[in-house]
């Protein structure tokens, strides 16, 4: 795999894209089962502390000759790290405590024309009328989801506060993946590197005030499995791939594939958890994909 990322053609980015989408597909299954075993930002801070400890004999030699660049780009890469890595995922796995694997999912898939509105505020990309036609779409989705297909909850505030953590979490995710623009000029490997470790010392305290609070991970085979999952595929694999894919394709193009994560989820989600697609989810998802359709035309 380390040598394919060295070449820099849209197959490979796609093939990239794909295995990212379903391991995060998984994590969303992981997130949701580790709610009562493995509190969420421990799992976290778990997660991207053994994806550098992983990543550091691969990055290492790059990081070295990175670093006259790394010294100078050094608050850049500390943002990256803290928004794509380091809050992102905590914040999901926080909002798997209170919502589906299946909601989340959807909702995540909102991303794409977010990441499309975060080019315009933050570098003045021109909007043009399909895309505030596909974002008024999009959201329509991801109301129908929110609300769970019932418009009355908007009188009486109903509202699920894992889907808002979730909706907040993509938000920052699409932040990120605009932002990967100003990456500073350094290999893949340093980046990405350089990140993991920046998230899990960002994940660090906030762990440590779960322990402190009485929340501690129940050491069994399946939690330990959990985390090697998290750290290994969702973390060390998924993130490299997305890293060099939005570097070969772009954010844009690249923020499409985000909707193969419900597709996924909403399978696994029924054999592993039991979880029962509903209508609403179905016309949320429908609405979201349409309006990144035209958003993306």
């Amino acid at each position: 795999m380390l040598s394919r990322l060295t070449t820099a053609s849209t197959a490979n980015a796609y093939l990239f894209l794909i295995l990212t989408m379903g391991l995060w597909a998984g994590n969303h299954i992981l997130g949701r089962w580790a709610s009562g075993n493995i509190p969420p930002m421990t799992l976290a801070f778990l997660r991207w502390s053994l994806a550098a400890v992983l990543m550091f004999p691969f990055a290492y030699g790059a990081i070295r000759a990175d670093w006259p660049v790394i010294r100078q780009t050094w608050p850049r890469l500390l943002l990256l790290g803290f928004m794509g890595s380091g809050i992102y995922n905590t914040l999901q796995y926080i909002a798997l405590t209170e919502t589906t694997a299946t909601n989340a999912a959807i909702l995540n898939s909102w991303g794409p024309v977010l990441i499309v509105l975060a080019g315009a505020a933050l570098f003045r990309d021109k909007l043009r009328a399909n895309q505030l036609i596909g974002m008024a779409v999009s959201l329509l989705g991801v109301a129908v989801v929110v609300l769970h297909g019932e418009f009355a909850r908007i009188a009486t505030l109903t509202f699920n506060r894992g889907d808002l953590v979730m909706l907040f979490a993509t938000g920052v995710w699409a932040l990120y993946t605009a932002l990967l623009r100003t990456r500073p000029p350094i290999s893949t490997l340093s980046f990405v590197g350089l990140t993991y470790a920046i998230a899990g010392l960002v994940n660090l305290p906030l762990a440590g005030w779960e322990y402190a609070h009485g929340q501690m991970m129940d050491i069994t085979p399946q939690t330990i499995a959990a985390v090697l999952y998290a750290g290994v595929l969702a973390s060390l694999v998924a993130y490299l791939c997305y890293a060099r894919s939005v570097e070969i394709i772009g954010a844009n193009r690249t923020g499409v594939f985000i909707h193969l994560i419900p597709l996924f989820t909403s399978v696994l989600a029924m054999v592993l958890l039991g979880e029962q697609p509903a209508l609403y989810h179905a016309a949320g998802f429908g609405l979201i994909l349409a309006g990144v359709f035209i958003a993306q035309r």
